[in-house]
């Protein structure tokens, strides 16, 4: 943890986040907006307003406004992805389909597709005004005709069912509810998310709200004393301030119980301490009016809930609207009930996110919340904009506050950084959020592989290559793990049917390949729908070689440990040093090829490795529906199968091995005959020691005998191979030694198989 950081059960981490507002459809263009200082209002022409149906009448009018907070691609929805026809994504409510997307992004960016995920998931949410349903469904009598008005209110327009169809699409168990509370719903949501996570209804939440203002790309019409900028400018706390201007957007936020968070490592962007939400009751001029006293309650009540002194909050993220009333009343308040705490002055800086890009309305908490936890993981806190000199109204001199007018340095003190987020909503529901700095983790081990894979998937082939080029930007752009990348996208990513695996040494690496889809290093293919049916097959002596698995050994764990549990025992077996033999130094690989050879030594070495390369696989998942091994491998498959315990195959193999060394010399010659057409010249003195294949056999016997075979099978012109073993396995010449051999599998205990693997005897499964 974070030094001087109080982790509390109460804690709560978030771990994902996904932001869509005017001139930023990313997190990433989202901050790079914040930090630099960009206004995101645009301004429009003319023409770009009669294009948007504004009635030229309406442009010549004095107070009408040419500006607003436009969302870029508003209308687009990836339809194909949610399993909408055409015709129902064009029902669907603008608002609702970017909450989709938002939504699976956001879940994206923490690393938790929903089907990975081991508890229920809920969704908390709310959205703007239903202006798609009024202007562009029910204005089209042939449609209200042919669908009907109940499908079209329930088909995805009416706000109920804003959280419930993410639910049911993502198939996300926990509570799903809608929440309404004006400007303040999305925060609303997020301490309702808190609150369900804190009681064990869910284990990981969504949260969030969504406001497109429908018509878009339109001003507005400015009234005196209404809540809008003459302007169209948002001028929060400074002495020009008028009023808003309204945007559109849509923001996500995930959120973990910081314990779980914790323990499954997952990427942070903050933790929330502590939120609460009241109401102003009737206690203020009017309806429409906010109230010092409520919006007070709300910021002591959340800092008492944190248990962090006001003095410790170096940020507040301000509702900040830009009215004249408005945030004379919100500092009040705010420092009403930091003088509860404190009497310093001047010390912690305030921003709104409105004087960038406008009001969101019911995503206006959300965004206000991103804007926080994003200053928090930057270690900056962004300007607030169109600051020139103070609300006279305002008593900054003698209030904790001051306005953050250019992209600060955020130092950290003698506590964590920690941040307010203030919401209000119109008919009086507060809300407020206190926010500190991610845990700051201890690195796990970092992956030594000198390659790693990467594996990408999509619905179809233009949506990879997409994905790919995406992919291949962000391995440029800065300094990343690969092997992070690597694990995010085999773990954090949902596995669609069309997919494309590759691998690189390094992100630079990986960027070009991506970009170039060499199809030498780049496999792209479609899943068939099928699951894979992984098999184990182990081959048997004359297999070995010096250095067998030396690069596993030393870049993978689970390998090593698996190889070290058995040279240990070997040694203890035998008294020699197998890691000299298995893992020889350049100049000693003459030496451990010539020792290798040894029945002795071979066996055991061979089963030491397929045995720790199999639990190496398991270990990545891939785990046999079946095995097959071949004379010495059949050993492992049965040790794999819980037929015989480590320690026993072990003694059975070493034991295996010195008294094969015990019969006479000999030689094995693999041939490529069949078994009828090399029983044939086999005579009194070889036999046929196993059939590899329909083709392909091996014949057995003393090394006189192999070599005439040989010289026979070399006339012939038929192919053939020594093996590197020096005995005649699975000849006549070993017969000698069976009855000690099975002296000892009657001494040791056998069990049935728990994975099926097949008899190299019988040809079919094992069973007992």
């Amino acid at each position: 943890m974070a030094e001087d950081s109080d982790h509390s059960n109460s804690d709560i981490a978030v771990i994902g986040m996904a932001v869509r507002v005017p001139r930023a459809l990313s997190l990433g263009r989202f901050w790079e907006n914040l930090a630099g200082g960009v206004e995101c209002i645009s301004s429009f022409s003319d023409q770009e307003l009669l294009e948007a149906g504004v009635a030229e009448e309406m442009l010549r009018k004095p107070e009408y406004v040419k500006r607003g907070g436009v969302l870029e691609e508003m209308a687009c929805f990836d339809a194909e992805f949610f399993g909408f026809s055409p015709k129902e994504a064009a029902i669907m409510d603008p608002q609702h389909r970017h909450f989709l997307e938002c939504s699976w992004e956001a879940l994206e960016d923490a690393g938790h597709p929903p089907e990975g995920f081991g508890g229920p998931i809920g969704v908390y949410a709310g959205c703007g005004m239903n202006g798609y349903f009024m202007f562009n469904l029910l204005t089209n009598p042939d449609l209200v005709d042919s669908v009907g008005l109940f499908l079209l209110r329930h088909t995805g327009n009416d706000k109920d069912f804003l959280s419930t169809r993410l639910s049911y699409l993502l198939n996300l168990t926990g509570p799903s509810i809608n929440i309404q509370n004006a400007c303040s719903t999305s925060m609303v949501a997020i301490h309702a998310a808190c609150q369900s996570l804190l009681s064990g209804e869910c284990d990981m939440a969504l949260a969030g709200g969504v406001t497109i203002e429908i018509p878009h790309r339109q001003g507005y019409v400015y009234h005196e004393g209404e809540v809008l900028a003459p302007d169209g400018y948002c001028r929060a706390f400074d002495h020009r301030a008028q009023g808003t201007v309204f945007g559109s957007g849509v923001g996500v936020v995930v959120l973990r119980r910081l314990d779980d968070a914790i323990g499954d490592r997952d990427h942070m962007y903050a933790v929330i301490k502590g939120s609460t939400v009241n109401n102003d009751g009737s206690g203020k001029v009017g309806y429409l009016a906010p109230s010092v006293d409520g919006q007070a309650a709300a910021v002591t009540e959340a800092l008492a809930i944190a248990d962090v002194g006001a003095d410790t909050i170096d940020y507040v993220e301000c509702h900040g609207t830009g009215t004249s009333m408005g945030d004379p009343i919100e500092i009040a308040a705010l420092t009403r009930a930091y003088r509860t705490m404190t009497d310093r002055t001047g010390y912690c800086r305030i921003g709104s996110v409105k004087t960038n890009i406008g009001h969101l309305d019911t995503a206006a908490g959300v965004v206000s919340f991103v804007k926080a936890a994003l200053a928090l993981k930057h270690r900056e806190i962004p300007p607030s904009l169109n600051f020139e000199a103070p609300n006279p109204q305002i008593d900054f001199e003698n209030s904790p506050f001051r306005v953050c007018e250019r992209l600060t340095h955020w130092e950290r003190g003698d506590h964590p950084r920690r941040a307010g987020v203030n919401s209000l909503g119109v008919g009086g529901t507060n809300a407020h959020v206190i926010l500190e700095e991610a845990p700051e983790l201890s690195q796990g081990e970092s992956s030594c592989r000198p390659y790693q894979l990467l594996q990408l998937s999509a619905r179809n082939r233009a949506v990879l290559d997409d994905g790919a080029r995406r992919l291949a930007d962000f391995l440029e752009t800065g300094e990343v793990d690969l092997a992070d990348v690597a694990f995010t996208l085999q773990k954090g990513r949902r596995a669609f049917d069309v997919r494309r695996v590759l691998a690189a040494a390094n992100r630079h690496e990986a960027a070009a390949l991506l970009r170039s889809g060499d199809p030498t290093r780049v496999f792209t293919h479609k899943h068939t729908g099928t699951t894979a049916q992984p098999v184990f097959m182990f081959p048997g002596g004359g297999a070995q070689y010096p250095r067998m698995g030396f690069d596993l050994y030393h870049h993978e764990p689970v390998y090593r440990e698996h190889m070290d549990r058995g040279m240990t025992a070997l040694r203890e077996l035998t008294g020699v040093d197998f890691s000299r033999l298995i893992l020889a130094e350049e100049d000693e690989l003459e030496a451990s090829a010539a020792e290798l050879c040894k029945t002795s030594r071979q066996l055991p070495a061979i089963f030491i490795v397929e045995y720790a390369l199999a639990r190496l696989w398991m270990s990545l998942g891939v785990t046999p529906v079946a095995m097959i091994g071949h004379s010495l491998g059949e050993n492992t498959a049965a040790c794999l199968a819980g037929v015989l315990s480590f320690d026993d195959c072990l003694r059975l193999v070493v034991l295996r091995g010195e008294l094969v060394e015990r019969a006479p010399v000999g030689a094995m010659l693999s041939v490529e005959l069949a078994a009828d057409g090399l029983a044939a010249l086999l005579g009194d003195d070889l036999d046929l020691a196993s059939i590899n294949s329909p083709q392909v056999c091996v014949a057995s016997g003393t090394v006189a005998a192999v070599e005439r075979l040989e010289k026979t099978l070399a006339e012939r012109e038929v192919e053939c191979r020594r093996l590197h073993i020096s005995v005649p396995g699975h000849s006549r010449l070993l017969d000698p030694v069976l009855g000690e051999f099975r002296d000892f599998l009657r001494s040791i205990s056998l069990s049935p198989p728990t994975i099926p693997f097949i008899s190299n005897g019988t040809g079919t499964w094992i069973t007992r």
